[in-house]
Parts: structure tokens; sequence; C-alpha cells
């Protein structure tokens, strides 16, 4: 028989007895001329693609559930069976739509194709030993419709051989270990034998790819590069990468190791995250704003932070992406990896890949004049949320960025608390000034109070920034000229009593379109400047503040609960202002217990808000991740520790606490981190901060 006549015997025969058919004598003497693919297969009706919205899909994969059912390992086994078919089809398709290829590769997809019936055979087989018959559950056509669009040969390898067959060496594995747990070794057995097969099939597709790709790319560039939409390389792998058998195949360490990081969604609309950490400047200095070196080199260092925001199907945006062995670690410990673009932080151009998806939301790390003039071109390809330039940001979210809405916020919350002497009095909130005058009026009304430190705050500015402490009876030159200054320039303060503070927290909210959602406590510790240096958080942390909150209000009755009970007050409270406002995104509320002057326990629950992401936030997802019997540290470590501490490199000194203090994970059926520490952006490349997580057993 004609390879030709055998081919199309096998694409368009409407048994599937014809199609599984292999002739004992095949000559390709008279290969013909290149056909047309068609819209799908021929098929027996059984197995014809269910069509779902017009794409064409399946019964929901039923993944390793219920194994133990007969009949569910029957349901697996018809996805396989389909999987397989669905091959030995494409496999037919590449012999009639390039019939000039290369007589070697002709015959190679011949030997491919007789493997992929008798794979089809076996699987049949043992389904029916299952209770299931081939076409008992609907079939995908998402194999065809991705690969039979090809214009070459390399697209072929490309998106078979190296891409659905590949996956095939973690699939395999992983079910044969499932099968094999449930006691039927027999399947396990046969997905061994189709594992062997699928290495050397992946290693043909692998040999031709690198004949015929640019020899100037690497093979994962190439790969890469070749494969077309819906394709990715994140089809190309399973849940687990089998390093073992992609090296037996004749991968490279580095297309592995590229392999084993790269993340694309598979279907999901992605998320965006952008780490625009600035756009508080921009909001009180508008585009005359420019960050400090020590500011650009924390944004550059801290790029990657989203990434532990995101899930692993979303996209974060940076200007460089993170190296492969910085993310080969994070995975390692058990966080999925997002998507990275690169980008130059400025308006999204037309011909970034960004703008070639539908995108689920859009989460910069603030909402600020900078996002809405980065996202604008985004707008339109958002699906999973409601999403303007005029809703995401308008004057009345700016004035949520001020310290002087926050301290109005909370003296009209206060008369709620009336009788609760623990929580601060009016006093103790701040005030705004517009003028020297007003300022030095609040000033001496807050010393005549008791209060004989002051603090003068920018009403808008960077955390850390835009604070002066009047610790001096009299206000020095120096002191009014720096108000003067912010005054002039726009600016608003605010002036209030210096706490002596008992100890930081923060609370994490989410504002949604059905109101405010607690997302959970923090402890915080700011260094004496004002600048954030590390949180934490402790089990139960989505419903009570950290256990050394909790430990310093056991001087009052019941403080843990009263503590939550104003919270909750205030998320009531809040949720209706923001609706109002129209903001919808994170928020975080710092807070602080304090002495007052006769040393007594004192709560001022509003110190300011952040309608933003915070480390607060992070944190919190960083949690997640953390098995439930354990506490996290999130923290940064700039350059001046790093010298106290006898470290010449951030690498150094990332390598020295990873080796002393390694990642141990816990737990079934998902391990989480009991204990360890993390690097959150690459050591390698930080140049100014290197961002922390340690984890520590509370039991």
């Amino acid at each position: 028989m004609e390879l030709r006549e055998f081919a199309e015997r096998v694409l368009f025969a409407t048994t599937l007895e014809e199609k599984l058919a292999t002739p004992d004598l095949i000559t390709d003497e008279k290969p013909g001329s290149a056909i047309v693919a068609p819209p799908s297969p021929g098929r027996p009706a059984e197995l014809r693609f269910k069509a779902q919205g017009g794409g064409g899909s399946g019964a929901d994969f039923p993944g390793l559930r219920r194994l133990e059912q007969s009949h569910e390992r029957g349901r697996l086994l018809h996805f396989f069976a389909n999987h397989e078919l669905l091959a030995t089809e494409l496999m037919a398709l590449v012999l009639l739509r390039f019939p000039d290829a290369p007589a070697a590769f002709r015959r190679g997809v011949f030997q491919t194709l007789k493997d992929e019936q008798e794979h089809t055979r076996l699987y049949v087989q043992r389904m029916k030993e299952c209770g299931i018959g081939f076409g008992d559950l609907p079939v995908s056509g998402y194999f065809w419709r991705s690969v039979s669009t090809m214009a070459n040969p390399i697209d072929y390898v490309a998106g078979l051989s190296l891409t659905f067959e590949q996956a095939n060496l973690d699939f395999c594995r992983q079910f044969a270990q499932g099968f094999e747990k449930v006691g039927d070794s027999a399947t396990a057995g046969l997905l061994d034998r189709i594992y062997r097969d699928e290495i050397a099939h992946v290693a043909y597709g692998l040999k031709w790819f690198r004949r015929w790709k640019h020899p100037d790319e690497s093979d994962w560039e190439a790969f890469c590069r070749q494969l077309k939409f819906p394709l990715s390389p994140n089809r190309a792998k399973g849940t687990r990468l089998n390093v073992e058998g992609r090296k037996a195949a004749g991968f490279d360490p580095r297309f592995i190791d590229e392999l084993n990081v790269f993340s694309m969604s598979k279907g999901r609309t992605p998320s965006v995250f952008w780490f625009n950490v600035f756009a508080e400047g921009r909001i009180a200095h508008g585009r005359s704003f420019t960050p400090v070196k020590a500011q650009q080199l924390l944004a550059a260092d801290l790029a990657n932070l989203p990434q532990f925001l995101a899930r692993c199907d979303d996209v974060v945006l940076v200007t460089k992406k993170p190296s492969v062995a910085f993310l080969s670690q994070v995975k390692q410990a058990g966080f999925a990896l997002p998507e990275f673009l690169e980008w130059d932080g400025r308006s999204i151009p037309a011909g970034h890949p960004v703008m070639e998806r539908k995108l689920g939301r859009l989460r910069p790390w603030a909402w600020g004049p900078d996002s809405v003039e980065a996202f604008a071109p985004l707008f339109p390809k958002v699906t999973g949320e409601s999403r303007t330039a005029a809703g995401s940001y308008n004057d009345r979210v700016s004035g949520l960025y001020s310290k002087a809405w926050s301290a109005a916020f909370l003296r009209r919350q206060l008369s709620r608390w009336t009788g609760e002497g623990w929580i601060c009095g009016e006093s103790e909130v701040g005030r705004p000034a517009r003028s020297v005058e007003e300022a030095m009026q609040l000033i001496s009304a807050i010393r005549q109070s008791g209060h004989h430190r002051v603090v003068v705050k920018q009403a808008l500015g960077l955390a850390g920034q835009g604070l002066m402490r009047l610790w001096e009876p009299e206000v020095l030159p120096n002191q009014m000229r720096w108000m003067t200054h912010v005054l002039e320039s726009g600016g608003q303060l605010v002036v209030e009593p210096w706490l002596e503070r008992e100890i930081d927290f923060s609370v994490q909210f989410e504002s949604e379109p059905g109101g405010l959602r607690l997302v959970g406590y923090t402890g915080l510790l700011n260094d004496p400047g004002g600048q954030f240096r590390e949180n934490w958080a402790t089990p139960s942390y989505e419903r009570r503040p950290p256990m050394e909150v909790v430990t310093a209000l056991r001087g009052i009755r019941d403080g843990a609960r009263r503590l939550q009970a104003v919270f909750e007050d205030l998320r009531l409270a809040l949720g209706r202002e923001l609706e109002d406002v129209g903001y919808v995104g994170p928020l975080g509320i710092d807070a602080f217990l304090y002495r007052n002057p006769a040393g007594e326990l004192r709560l001022k629950p509003v110190v300011e808000m952040n309608p933003r992401y915070t480390m607060g936030r992070l944190m919190l997802e960083l949690m997640a991740r953390v098995h439930h019997a354990s506490r996290g540290r999130f923290r940064l470590v700039g350059s001046s520790q790093l010298r106290s501490e006898g470290e010449d490199s951030f690498w150094t000194y990332g390598r020295r606490l990873v080796e002393a203090d390694p990642i141990v994970l816990e737990g079934e059926p998902v391990p989480r981190i009991r204990r360890g520490t993390l690097p959150l952006n690459d050591p390698a490349a930080a140049q100014a901060y290197l961002a922390l997580l340690e984890v520590r057993p509370t039991t």
C-alpha cells in the first residue's frame, strides 16, 4: 500500500477499525500533492468532536480523583485514548500536507503513527475492561484545532512532538503512579510502556526540530518563537516536570530549566500585575515627580514581588524577567509561577504580547495617574471586571491616599465607641493645616493638651517620607522652611501628637462590588524614620490579629474580641464610603497600640489608609503557602544591613541564609512551608534591597 493511501484512510475513515488498521508493507513512491487540512478528521458518530460555544470540547477531565473505582479509571483512559487517536490523525495529516518533506522524516512519521495506533488499541481494550466504551463520553478536538493549522513540518514537530507528546512524559509517569497506588498494576504497566515510546517520539521530533530551526537560536528560543496561539510552552508539561525523561529524549539543561519555570494561561483569562510603587509620588507632584536613586533601586529590585499576589495563569509586567535559577528556587518552595512579560513602564504599545489577549482583571500595585496612563490600551480587553480609566482613578479616589482623609474618617467614627475608654480620643487624631499659621496653632494646642512631642506629616507622600518630628520646645527655622515648602508646593499638612507605640499592626481588606472584605491581619515594624522594615503573620491571620497584638491586649478585658469588633465597624463604614467613591481594589489600614501619658494601653485604629497593595497584603498572600502551624515573616534587607552583617553581596548573603535554613515542606495533599528562608527577589540581581520570607513553626 502507498503511504498516501494509508494516510488518507487513517484521516478520513469513519470507523475505528479502518483508522487503526496497519498494512504489512508500505511504499512512498507516489506521495501526491498537498491537501488542505479538513475542519475535523473523519470519525464514527460517537467520536466526533462535541461543539461547545463554537470551539468543541469534551467532558471534564477526571484527573486522579476516585481512581479506586473501576468506572473512574475507565473515564480517564477514555481521555487518553482520544489523545492517542488525535495524534494518529494528525500524523496522517502531516503526511498528506507535506508530501515533499524529506523521505526520512516521512518514514519516521509513519513509524510513530503505528505506535499511536497501538496505543489507542491498548487504551480502548483497557477501558472496556473497566466498563467504558470508546465514545461513551464526549471527546475534545483541542489537539486537532491547535496543530492542524500547521504551515510546514517544523510546526508539526513543535506543536505535536515537542508540546503534546513532551507533556506526556509527565502525564504517563504521574498517572502510572496514581494507578499503581490504587492497585491497578495492569494500567500502570501500560502507561510505563507508552512512556518509553513517548521518549522515542519526542527525541525524533527534537532531532528534526534542530535540523530545521535557525542555527543561531537555542532550542528554547526557537521553540517559543515557533509555537502558534493557542499553544505555548505551558502545554508541553504536566504538574510535575519529569527531568529524567526529558534528558533521555535529548533536551539540554537550559531547555529543561526554562520550561520548568515557564508559565502562561492555559485558558483562564489572566489578570495583569505591575509594581508601580511611585503612584503616590505622581498623585502628589504630578509629572514633575522624579524618584531619587534609592527609590529607583527599590523599584527595580522588587519589581517581581507581584508574582506572589498572582496565580499561575496571570501576567506580571517587569522591565526584566527574573532569572531561571531564582524562579526554580521559588517553584521548589511550592509557589506557582505567573507569566512574566517585559515592558518599559510606559503606555503599553500595540504590538506587545499582552495586547493580543482577553484579560480578566488589571492589578497595578496602586491605581493612580501612572497606572491609568500605562493600562489605558488594556481597558477594552478586560472581561473579568468593569474597568474604565475614570472608574479606576479620579479625584475622589486620589483623596483616599491623603493622611488628612484617613484622620477625618477616624474622627467621624469615634462616636461609635463612646464609653470604650481604651480607644484613642479626638485629641490623638491628626488635623489638617493649610497654612503655616494654622499648623503652628495646632502644634501649640497639642502641647497644651499634655503631648509635648508632635509629628507633622505631608498629607500626600511616599511611605517613610514627608514626616517631621518636633521634639524641641520651639519650632526650628529649618522646620518652618520645610512646612512652608510643602504648603507652597500645593501640599497639605497633618499635625498630630506623637504617641508612645507599643506595637504596630495592619488590617488588610479588598474592596469589591459587593462591599469591603476582610483579608487578614499582620504585625508591622517600621524603622525610626517611618520606612517599612518587616511584617509578620501568625496562624488564623484571616480572622484575628497576630499573637503579639493579642498578648499586648491581655490587660484589656476581652481585648482581642473587642479589637476585632472595632475593625468590623470600620469595615462596614469604610465599605460604604469606598462604594460612594467608586474604589475597587486592595486597601490596608495601619494601626497601633500605644501608651498614654499615664501608661495605660490605648488603640489608635486608623493611622493611615493605603488604597493599594501593601507589604502587609503581600505577607498574607505568602501565608497561603505557609503551614497552618507556622508563622511567617516578610522583611527587607538593605545595603547598610548587608554590610553590617559582614557580607559584600546579596547573592552570598542569600545563599548563606538558604543553606543555613532550607525550606521544609509538610502536609497533604498540598505540602506547605513548615520552616525555612526564601529570597523573594533575585539575590544575584539585587542592588539595594533583598526581600525575604522566613517561616518558623509555632508548635
